[in-house]
């Protein structure tokens, strides 16, 4: 199998936790039909809480590279890259009250793909082809996991602000600050991402009218 079907434009998208990456992409995707785009999420790609690595206090750290199974994710974007739809199972980041649910994705033109370490595995970033990083205050940051992590997550606040100082902060210094002058666009998101959603999906309906004229040539 290739590793990349030509025909299939990908999108990588990163940013540091609570930079507003999935309401970023929610507000792209609905410019969009699924026959157009799809997506492809890093987090269903994390391993079961008993093969995460603990800390010096023992809280496991789920802002690892290892903590993910980065090579399953990097198969299923090619997968989808070469035409094959793609079956995973959702995670549902430990929330009990949550059921996971089984998500089929079809492949699409246009690829987007979103983690915190797609540009971290050299495999992925070396088949993305518009790298886009979503950034924020560490202000905002915070203040937005607070509130996803304890209404979606199920979450104590003294537990998200511990892993949010000692296991995000120096994920995001290690694993995602380092390529900011490695990736083809940046945007703010510290009140609004209007702007760069904008910019997005005017250039994302100009590239999919050329992939179309292309493959009516053929």
């Amino acid at each position: 199998m290739s590793l990349k079907n030509t025909n299939a434009f990908i999108i990588g998208i990163s940013g540091g936790s609570g930079s507003g990456k999935t309401s970023f992409i929610k507000d792209i995707r609905s410019h969009f039909s699924s026959k157009q785009v799809c997506y492809l999420c890093q987090d269903d790609d994390y391993k079961g809480r008993e093969f995460q690595k603990e800390d010096e206090n023992g809280i496991k750290n789920f802002d690892l590279p290892e903590s993910m199974e980065l090579d399953e994710f990097y198969f299923d974007l090619v997968k989808l890259s070469n035409g094959m739809p793609v079956e995973r199972n959702e995670y549902a980041f430990n929330n009990e009250i949550k059921k996971p649910e089984i998500l089929h994705i079809h492949p699409a033109p246009i690829i987007i793909v979103e983690g915190l370490f797609v540009f971290f595995d050299p495999k992925l970033f070396n088949i993305i082809d518009l790298k886009i990083l979503i950034h924020a205050t560490d202000i905002q940051k915070i203040i937005r996991r607070i509130k996803r992590d304890r209404v979606e997550r199920n979450y104590p606040l003294e537990d998200v602000l511990y892993r949010y100082e000692h296991h995000v902060l120096p994920s995001f210094e290690a694993f995602i600050f380092p390529f900011f002058n490695k990736v083809d666009l940046v945007i703010n998101n510290n009140k609004s991402f209007e702007m760069g959603r904008d910019m997005l999906v005017s250039y994302l309906k100009m590239k999919i009218d050329t992939m179309l004229n292309e493959k009516k040539q053929y």
